[in-house]
């Protein structure tokens, strides 16, 4: 293999990506219709380029009846880790180095113990599920700083700004869009937040895209379980899709936004739903303020 020449096949932006994907997948293999999902291409494009990934060696196909398997070839995965950004495997998260320095965070609010105990849950909450998670520790401190404050708001420090909660089932489409959308309009005008009533392991990559489209962020989000005092913080909480999951609290302003659900759409089928949500949002915001 032509090491400039496979090194100028990677470049291409939409193979990295491809590249990262089949790193960070079970078992390190995919195939063509899961790689088009996740990035919302079109089969035949990701077939494109997987044929001159393969015409350079840089991946491996193997055979499973009449599905196909793709993997990065063993001798040259560390090469296209380090050049894609592919994860390495993630390490023991130190919760009790979380627990202390989240403590101190939270002096005044909530006691050590507390704290080192909402860290052990939020631990085990962003755990479950069939893949692993990535970024642990941090999505963790994230996690916990995010449930302590809305234990301290559904204790009784509340404050003028409202707080709205949305709520789908995986907590990486519907949800994502519109709270990313309503941060970027209302600022630190309303506090808002995220939840899944079976939270995925990662934010699909058509909702980033789709969001960035439109000059919105989304900096660190990741999908988060639903939990009892995020509910009971909010003063509205916005549903999509995921029926009866969300406990209902008196004071409460609760909505349910009937959406298509974006999981397995093209980018194009995405840019629709997008633009319902920011509609609403939208007129939400005109309402909280």
């Amino acid at each position: 293999m032509d090491t400039g020449s496979a090194l100028a096949t990677i470049a291409d932006p939409t193979r990295a990506r491809i590249l990262r994907l089949i790193l960070s997948s079970p078992g390190g293999r995919a195939r063509v219709g899961e790689l088009a999902d996740a990035l919302g291409l079109r089969q035949p494009t990701v077939s494109h380029h997987m044929k001159a990934l393969l015409a350079e060696g840089v991946v491996t196909r193997e055979q499973d009846g009449r599905r196909a398997w793709f993997a990065v070839a063993p001798d040259r995965a560390e090469t296209v880790a380090s050049l894609v950004g592919a994860e390495t495997a993630p390490s023991e998260p130190d919760l009790d180095r979380i627990a202390v320095d989240l403590a101190l965070r939270f002096r005044g609010t909530f006691s050590a113990e507390t704290v080192a105990q909402v860290v052990c849950e939020s631990a085990e909450l962003l755990s479950r599920g069939e893949a692993a998670p990535r970024h642990l520790a941090s999505r963790t401190a994230a996690f916990t700083a995010t449930r302590l404050e809305a234990l301290a708001r559904a204790q009784g420090e509340r404050s003028d700004r409202p707080e709205v909660l949305f709520v789908c089932v995986q907590n990486a489409g519907r949800s994502q869009l519109a709270a990313a959308i309503l941060r970027h309009l209302a600022g630190d005008r309303v506090t808002v937040r995220t939840a899944g009533s079976m939270p995925a392991a990662d934010m699909r990559s058509t909702i980033v895209t789709a969001l960035d489209e439109i000059g919105v962020p989304v900096a660190g989000e990741f999908p988060k379980p639903l939990t009892d005092e995020a509910v009971r913080a909010a003063d509205v909480v916005i549903t999509m899709g995921c029926g009866d999951a969300c406990p209902v609290y008196p004071g409460r302003r609760y909505l349910d936004w009937e959406l298509d659900d974006p999981a397995g759409l093209p980018l194009a089928e995405v840019r629709p739903i997008r633009d319902d949500i920011e509609r609403r949002v939208r007129d939400l915001l005109a309402e909280l303020l």
